[in-house]
């Protein structure tokens, strides 16, 4: 594949030592353009900040415009561009998760005299986002094992093998973030997404006994003390709103979820709240299921240690949908959990071991293949929510040119959010020439804001373009309206060559 010249300059250059013509004189349009965005990237309000912008015709190897495009850049969740990219080059668009049910013991009568152990590697989708109901995988799992005769388990339900045997959290992460769903760690056996909702619904009569219910499992998360006031216990002004807190107390053996705060009478309140525990989670998810279909476990459920599963007969494998589906579900919402188990995956994959760092180095090498300067990335999770992570704009650049030439590009291009359609950008440059036109990843983490992907210009030509920024003390929604003008001004351009 040919190289991607990113300097203007560079590539007249190398066009003239092989005796062709160099390009021509950037037209007036584009002076303008180059001016615009020099005004906007200087403006007082940003005198603090550092601007990373790169915007590149692919086709013609030019370099409409550039600023600190070989600097490193707190990417966010533009890391997602990376992750999901090596993703497709590496596992391919075709590829599945796989759910593996064993036990250690005979089906005797209906009874299984044993174990059941689930043998994960990651799956994501059990989850509401991929099934519209994250229970649905799980019962076709119980229905599964009841068309085997299975009607009762005799010994427990654990956990098998350890495909990812590192910590459940990213490198850097947030301490205080992570009873946030968004935070929510990851584990061979992951369950709607790491996340929990918890309703807390006030009673029919001031004071009395709020309830508590959580979804989409009623196991998960397990909770605590429970201390809602209901309305007519607090000032006026605190009346006016809902307001749960919450806390999840990992001292003992299963973290507990202790919620507080005001919910007015007969009304109620609904958090996400993160799984401290995937596996655990998942485990408990599936007992229900499990009851539910009418098949009894006589044991506990167990996420650790897992056991070994070397010896134990295969009952089935549940398989998740293709890669080329999931896709979506972690580009368009910019969805953590799902990067942090694609990039685990990549190390469980491509050499044997599940760990962020095996995954680390198999995105390194991929980027080392498409070209990529190695001092112009610094991958740390897959997800961006770490804040070591850095990248340059001509690395993601780099990334976006080598999917333009992959077999799967319109796989990679239909999973980025669509500007004013859907995704993070979808109420982004509505009734601009960029909506429904504009395919890009946003990235939010304090003092970082990235936006980076294709546009096509009026005159039908498909540009690549990042602009990233960080260190600034403006609102987010001031950094986007320059993001935004940017690339709408792209959408509509001719000529600008």
């Amino acid at each position: 594949m040919r190289r991607l010249v990113l300097l203007g300059s560079v590539w007249a250059a190398a066009c003239a030592s092989l005796g062709t013509p160099a390009l021509p004189k950037p037209s007036a349009e584009r002076a303008e353009f180059v001016r615009a965005i020099d005004s906007m990237a200087t403006q007082d309000a940003f005198r603090n900040a550092q601007w990373g912008i790169l915007v590149v015709d692919p086709v013609r190897g030019d370099t409409l415009y550039a600023r600190n495009a070989g600097k490193l850049f707190m990417p966010a969740s533009n890391m997602k561009l990376l992750t999901g990219a090596t993703a497709l080059a590496q596992l391919g668009a075709d590829y599945r998760f796989r759910t593996e049910f064993a036990a250690n013991g005979a089906l005797v009568n209906g009874v299984l005299r044993g174990d059941l152990v689930v043998i994960g590697r990651g799956d994501p989708t059990v989850s509401d986002a991929a099934f519209g109901d994250a229970m649905t995988p799980l019962r076709a799992a119980a229905d599964s094992l009841w068309s085997r005769g299975v009607r009762e388990i005799a010994g427990a339900l654990v956990t098998g093998g350890d495909a990812f045997p590192d910590s459940t959290l990213g490198f850097g992460w947030a301490y205080d973030d992570l009873d946030y769903g968004y935070s929510a760690g990851v584990d061979e056996l992951m369950f709607n997404e790491g996340f929990a909702r918890v309703t807390v619904r006030a009673s029919k009569t001031v004071g009395g006994q709020a309830t508590v219910r959580t979804a989409p499992a009623r196991t998960v998360p397990g909770v605590g003390r429970v201390t809602v006031v209901t309305g007519g216990m607090m000032e006026p002004e605190a009346q006016q709103r809902n307001h749960i807190v919450w806390e999840t107390d990992v001292r003992g053996p299963r973290p507990l979820l202790n919620l507080s705060g005001f919910v007015k009478a007969r009304d109620s309140a609904t958090v996400e709240v993160a799984i401290r525990n995937p596996s655990q989670a998942w485990l408990e998810a599936f007992a229900e299921a499990l009851s539910a279909r009418g098949i009894v476990v006589r044991g506990t459920v167990i996420s650790a240690p897992a056991v070994d599963t070397a010896g134990l007969s295969r009952l089935f494998t549940l398989w998740s949908p293709p890669l080329r589906t999931i896709l979506p579900l972690l580009e368009k919402p910019s969805q953590n959990q799902i990067a942090e188990i694609m990039f685990r995956t990549l190390g469980l994959e491509k050499t044997g071991v599940g760990t962020p760092d095996s995954g680390r180095k198999v995105v390194e090498r991929q980027l080392a293949a498409w070209g990529a300067d190695t001092a112009g990335h610094a991958v740390r999770d897959g997800s961006g929510l770490s804040r070591h992570d850095y990248v340059t704009p001509q690395t993601v650049v780099r990334v976006l040119d080598a999917m333009r030439t992959h077999k799967d590009f319109k796989t990679f291009y239909d999973a980025l959010p669509i500007a004013g359609v859907d995704g993070t950008i979808g109420s982004r440059m509505k009734n601009t020439a960029a909506q429904g036109n504009v395919h890009a990843k946003t990235g939010t983490v304090d003092k970082a804001r990235s936006l980076s992907g294709y546009v096509t210009t009026a005159d039908g030509r498909l540009l690549l373009f990042s602009v990233l920024c960080n260190n600034f003390t403006v609102p987010n929604r001031a950094v986007e309206q320059v993001q935004d003008a940017i690339v709408v001004r792209l959408a509509a351009s001719r000529g600008l060559r």
